[in-house]
């Protein structure tokens, strides 16, 4: 692909500056704009909305979502649940503190198998074993290569019963609230099992709001897709093609691969809630524009120079910088304008990440 170059404004000046630049997806947040707490009701928390056709970028509060739905339009969510993925234990000899962090089990014929991560991990041998709490013993096996582990609880053991019990929800690493509801950590529709990170987009939504779109003739379909350590991942080289993406284990249901067809058949928009849904829609449409459903592995990395081709319009939290996330919606709105909206969100004292304020894309 021949590299393409562009104009980012800055006030009145201009730089020069590469879609595949990894310095072009850097931006200044002031810590104070990172939200530690999420606001309540969930929908009050503030809207940015972008036109992708006019470059207007306008201020609006969640609540007020329905008025930019038309009736033949279709919501997409992602209907996953975070586990309470954070174990804790020792080694069989010794006393030291292990931390177990689960990320995802592995298919196989061998039972109970999953990848972890361990901290710390320099002190965990493959064979040695650690006695988590409830005197659960885990065998440590080898290691993945990229900092992971294969670990194996006891055979037919009920994982999530287990992590029902004594885990911890998972929260990100710049949210230091240690009095949070892990509940507030979940979307309303959560019902899947699988994630290790809320699909944040959605944590905006309340039943009142969503029966509201609703009631203008908006179809709601449900995708899955469990959310792996990898979303928080920044891209460490300096071309972003020459990132390899974390895959994730998605499944798109026969009923919303109809809505697509319905709505497209209607002349309706697709609105994914949230970067999730649009990388599960993205990976399944076919060379005749149909979504094919069905479980699947995704590992595609979606960033500027690429045309969608399933998703109209999305409703999104702001990213990290030099996130694939962060790629992702400038593929979808334009760096430019991406960029610009993040200023004026900084400009306006937006809250940023996961219990951050939300962005419509149009």
């Amino acid at each position: 692909m021949k590299e393409r170059e562009g104009f980012v404004a800055q006030g009145s000046r201009f730089r020069k500056t590469s879609f595949f630049d990894l310095k072009s997806y850097d931006y200044h947040l002031p810590e104070d704009l990172i939200a530690q707490t999420p606001v309540e009701p969930r929908d009050s928390s503030r809207l940015l909305v972008i036109d992708r056709s006019s470059g207007m970028i306008s201020h609006s509060v969640f609540r007020d979502l329905p008025f930019y739905f038309q009736g033949t339009d279709a919501l997409i969510i992602n209907d996953t649940r975070v586990i309470k993925a954070r174990l804790f234990g020792r080694k069989s000899q010794g006393t030291s503190r292990i931390e177990v962090f689960l990320l995802k089990p592995i298919a196989g014929k061998e039972e109970g198998k999953w990848e972890v991560l361990l901290r710390p991990g320099k002190r965990v041998k493959p064979g040695q074993e650690i006695i988590l709490d409830g005197d659960i013993t885990l065998r440590v096996m080898e290691s993945t290569g990229s900092g992971s582990r294969i670990c194996a609880f006891p055979r037919d053991f009920d994982v999530p019963a287990y992590t029902a019990i004594y885990g911890d929800t998972p929260l990100p690493p710049y949210i230091t609230n240690p009095s949070l509801d892990p509940e507030r950590y979940q979307t309303v529709y959560a019902c899947n099992n699988g994630s290790v990170a809320a699909p944040t987009a959605g944590l905006h939504f309340t039943p009142s709001l969503l029966s509201e779109i609703s009631r203008k003739g908006v179809k709601t379909g449900r995708i899955t897709l469990n959310v792996g350590l990898g979303t928080f991942s920044p891209v460490r080289t300096e071309d972003i093609r020459e990132h390899r993406m974390h895959a994730e284990d998605c499944f798109i249901p026969d009923e919303t691969a109809g809505l697509f067809s319905d709505t497209r058949r209607r002349g309706g928009r697709l609105v994914a809630v949230g970067t999730t849904v649009v990388r599960a829609l993205e990976s399944r449409m076919d060379q005749e524009g149909k979504l094919r459903p069905g479980q699947f592995t995704t590992d595609a990395f979606f960033y500027p120079g690429y045309s969608f081709k399933a998703v109209d319009a999305m409703i999104t939290n702001f990213h990290l910088p030099r996130s694939t996330l962060l790629m992702l919606v400038s593929a979808f709105a334009g760096l430019e304008l991406v960029m610009e909206a993040y200023r004026e969100a900084i400009r306006h004292n937006y809250r940023f990440f996961s219990f951050g304020d939300a962005m419509l894309i149009l």
